[in-house]
């Protein structure tokens, strides 16, 4: 086919996923004219494989948790069945509704969006091989970079997307495992042990490192892996893999633990979770001069690069994974390719959340690590065992946890774990945010009974005073 003529805007987006449509709509409403190039779906990973799907089935499992729960609230079931398909069905259906919203904001703002994968030609020129054929050319005063990133995978170990799989292949199938060994016990290695246990799978979950979830704080580490012990789930740490063989059945994964004690794993199917990288090759950075570190592409606090009018957002910086961070630096980027002079991030005031049950949810420093800067240290804490709501809820495991400088009062940390506190977090991070101290959370009235006042009383607890522990 005929290659469309060539074209030119003030913004070149590359990648459409939480980062780059939001730099995109930001930029539109700065009065830019931008263009959108996304190779396959907009939304990106997060929307279409990743945050969406993932806490759609969680919902469900949600759901069959607290029915496998029905005596405690007097009730009984009989001949009850969950369709793990069905589950399936719904995330996909959710994960189109979204889509099909992104899509309508692009139109909303103005924003052409091009089908097809882009490269950086040369300065100020994107090249843009069609998804349907042909190139297309555009010219540009700014390129930003949002492409994001994907699964790492072990080395010498080939996914073959079957047996060995990784968290996008785990949310194309439609069958339920009877049995999975997920390596990695980050927040993506724990959401789906705790989705595939509780619809039955025998799940075990390998980690490298000393505990699961070993980003976060230690108490709270310890409260997730006592509560996976209690439904079955076998959560092995300090335990390394050495391979992984496919059988006439499934896979046996051969391990590893501290005390040098080998052991060989077996399972239908194993997920790998182990972290992700950038995608940042083909993309014509090196032809341009862009500076890489280890594949990741180094920005400032604007999120420019060192090369003039390339700007790089979300995943494939490295900064933090997740997606509430590429979408906060699609905000800056977008501002100061304007002139805008947008505030840098705080990345220590960014919020993390791990949607397993019980969830976990904590921003900042932990104890261990603020005790190693050599603040000196006050912690609040409460449990949710003394929370009205979370006994009426029938969801008490767990606590609030608070790290405080006893010099300053400044709030170093959050550390949450129980019933719902990926929603609690935020008046946390607000709190952070905006510089207030323990005193004012303790001091504001939380209505009861709430799950958050278990937030009041932690903070009464850094002056160990709560009321009601």
């Amino acid at each position: 086919m005929n290659a469309p003529a060539d074209s030119a805007s003030d913004v070149v987006v590359i990648g459409g996923g939480p980062g780059g449509y939001v730099a995109a709509i930001r930029s539109a409403q700065l009065g830019r004219q931008v263009v959108l190039v996304e190779r396959k779906h907009l939304g990106g990973v997060c929307l279409n494989w990743g945050c969406i799907p993932t806490k759609s089935l969680l919902r469900n499992a949600e759901v069959i948790a607290l029915l496998q729960e029905s005596k405690t609230f007097g009730f009984t079931l009989e001949g009850f069945q969950a369709d793990y398909a069905a589950a399936v069905d719904r995330s996909r259906q959710v994960v189109d509704r979204l889509v099909k919203g992104v899509s309508a904001l692009m139109r909303k703002n103005g924003i052409r969006v091009i089908e097809g994968t882009g490269t950086i030609a040369g300065p100020g020129l994107v090249r843009v091989d069609l998804r349907d054929g042909g190139e297309l050319q555009l010219h540009t005063r700014h390129i930003v970079v949002a492409t994001g990133a994907r699964a790492r995978t072990l080395p010498g170990v080939t996914v073959d997307g079957e047996r060995i799989i990784t968290a996008r292949h785990a949310l194309e199938m439609r069958t339920l495992p009877a049995s999975a060994i997920i390596v990695g016990a980050g927040p993506i290695g724990m959401e789906f042990a705790h989705l595939w246990r509780t619809y039955g799978a025998e799940v075990t979950v390998v980690e490298m490192l000393s505990r699961p979830l070993p980003l976060e704080d230690e108490e709270v580490s310890e409260e997730v892996r006592r509560a996976f012990r209690r439904r079955g789930v076998r959560v092995l740490t300090s335990t390394r893999v050495e391979g992984i063989e496919l059988t006439a059945e499934g896979v046996v994964v051969r391990v590893r633990q501290e005390d040098g004690e080998e052991k060989a794993l077996e399972a239908e199917k194993v997920l790998i979770a182990i972290g992700v990288r950038p995608n940042s090759e083909g993309l014509g950075l090196e032809k341009v001069g862009v500076n890489l570190e280890r594949e990741w592409v180094v920005v400032d606090e604007r999120m420019r690069t060192n090369v003039p009018g390339i700007w790089a957002i979300g995943d494939v910086t490295g900064k933090m994974p997740l997606a509430h961070v590429a979408s906060a630096q699609g905000f800056i980027a977008a501002e100061d390719m304007a002139g805008s002079n947008p505030r840098p991030l705080d990345y220590g005031s960014i919020p993390r959340c791990t949607y397993c049950q019980p969830q976990v949810a904590s921003f900042g420093l932990t104890e261990a690590q603020a005790r190693e800067q050599g603040y000196e240290v006050r912690v609040g804490r409460f449990p949710f065992q003394a929370n009205g709501k979370a006994l009426a809820l029938g969801d008490y495991r767990g606590f609030v946890k608070l790290v405080v400088d006893g010099v300053s009062g400044w709030l170093l940390g959050a550390h949450l774990v129980g019933p719902e506190v990926t929603e609690l977090l935020p008046e946390l991070v607000l709190a952070r945010n905006a510089e207030l101290l323990p005193e004012a959370i303790a001091r504001s009235v939380h209505a009861h009974p709430t799950l958050s006042e278990a937030l009041m009383e932690a903070a009464h607890g850094v002056f160990d005073r709560p009321i009601h522990f």
